[in-house]
């Protein structure tokens, strides 16, 4: 099993490469402080297992997961984190992640990890396997995204409701764990698709379709 460890504090990395170095069928192929850094070294090293942290400059985890799902989906993702959020769990869930840990994982957890997840499985700590199974129910009582804008894909339904909410493009990244940039991309895409220009005339159109109902930043 070949294995990229991506953390942003290399203490941290080399304690990940001291615990699973010599491991049997384990190899640790590279490390990386960052997303952007983790997606150019998957291209490059092929690796079955990526150990992905998540707060970390130039791209967060979140990010990353998403871009390695899209363009290397043969390639397991596991978040070792210090997040507990459920909103950090249910990013990282949507992004792609198969497997989510905290940082207080021992090396046979974090292993077991690795292995169900390159096997094509998932695996979930104790304390996230409860927090998805509350996501999972959350969802299935969700409703379904208004057929009113049945030109917008889930994502970008999801960043409008947020708009109509009153967030900032700042924040909306801030919750989602996206650049600001992928907000902003995000938010053009809405404009044209909806034919408005601005971000009045958008919020307009979403709440005549129901959405940006309830308290700012809450779902």
């Amino acid at each position: 099993m070949r294995v990229l460890i991506v953390d942003d504090h290399p203490m941290y990395r080399e304690g990940l490469i001291a615990a699973l170095t010599g491991r049997p069928g384990v190899t640790v192929v590279g490390e990386a402080g960052d997303g952007a850094a983790a997606v150019e070294m998957v291209a490059r090293l092929t690796p079955d297992v990526v150990l992905m942290d998540l707060h970390m400059p130039v791209m967060n985890g979140v990010e990353a997961t998403g871009r390695l799902r899209a363009e290397h989906p043969d390639v397991a993702v596991v978040v070792l984190t210090m997040l507990e959020s459920d909103e950090s769990l249910a990013a990282a869930v949507r992004a792609g992640a198969r497997g989510y840990l905290l940082k207080g994982a021992g090396r046979a957890e974090i292993l077991r990890a690795l292995e169900a997840c390159r096997d094509g499985g998932a695996y979930f700590g104790p304390n996230a396997a409860r927090a998805l199974a509350g996501l999972v129910g959350a969802e299935a009582r969700r409703p379904v995204a208004n057929p009113i804008l049945p030109e917008l894909t889930e994502r970008e339904v999801e960043i409008l409701d947020l708009m109509a909410r009153g967030l900032s493009n700042a924040a909306i990244a801030s919750r989602l764990y996206v650049s600001d940039k992928t907000v902003r991309n995000y938010v053009s895409a809405v404009y044209g698709k909806l034919g408005v220009g601005d971000r009045a005339a958008a919020v307009a159109r979403a709440r005549d379709a129901g959405l940006g109902t309830g308290l700012p930043g809450v779902r």
